[in-house]
């Protein structure tokens, strides 16, 4: 059975978690992973590319000229796709669904897939408890520190280098970290939004995505036991 140390906010040991099997010891098959990561990532596609058929361009609804005796080829509108300003034939449409059929244990299974791959690979931190009495940034971004998540001064996401009135975008090698949350907590949430490389959610939204974009996991004990509570069956 897999366990991790539990920290306080300071960033000192105060004891162990052993982590459910269930839920942190299943067996990684990176093709399931695969399957749902593409089918959530299909659900979230805009369709943008749009086109209009015959039925939807402007135009005559007569005839352009008789159907014998012209000497002309016979044409039945000018909205036809051989004509100029006329319809398009198999274009791309707003009415193409992207979405992928995957049953409701697949997905479920894949989303354990990622946490037992974050449990093997270290990647979980624990909290014994995570709470702020204030919306404060500068507070949350140093239990991070304490934590050991990160290791430069605090550099908020509107505090850009500017150079001769150009902004030098620079590749951050601080580890993406998902902060998962019990309950909403609009301190902890509004602390969070201006941190780099910070994402919080509910323990009950997890999904494989958002699971699968981060480097380390960060959560409280309350939130552990709501995962454990929403998703062991």
């Amino acid at each position: 059975m897999t366990t991790v140390a539990i920290y306080n906010m300071i960033g000192e040991k105060v004891g162990e978690q052993a982590l459910e099997p269930k839920l942190f010891g299943v067996t990684v098959k990176p093709v399931v992973v695969h399957q749902v990561a593409v089918a959530q990532r299909s659900l979230s596609r805009t369709v943008l590319a749009h086109t209009k058929d015959r039925s939807d361009v402007s135009g005559g609804g007569r005839k352009p000229w008789q159907q014998k005796g012209t000497g002309r080829a016979r044409h039945g509108s000018t909205r036809s796709p051989i004509w100029r300003g006329g319809g398009v034939t198999f274009g791309p449409t707003n009415e193409r669904n992207f979405a992928t059929k995957v049953n409701k244990r697949i997905r479920q299974q894949a989303m354990l897939m990622c946490l037992s791959d974050k449990a093997a690979n270290e990647k979980i931190t624990l909290v014994d408890q995570l709470e702020l009495k204030e919306m404060k940034t500068r507070k949350l971004y140093n239990i991070l520190q304490n934590l050991g998540l990160r290791t430069r001064p605090a550099k908020l996401k509107k505090a850009a280098d500017a150079v001769k009135g150009k902004t030098e975008k620079k590749v951050s090698k601080e580890p993406s970290v998902l902060l998962v949350l019990p309950h909403s907590d609009r301190n902890l949430q509004r602390s969070a939004r201006n941190i780099q490389r910070l994402e919080t959610i509910s323990a009950n939204s997890l999904n494989v995505m958002t699971l699968l974009e981060h480097d380390v996991l960060l959560l409280s004990v309350g939130a552990l036991k709501e995962i454990e509570k929403t998703f062991v069956r």
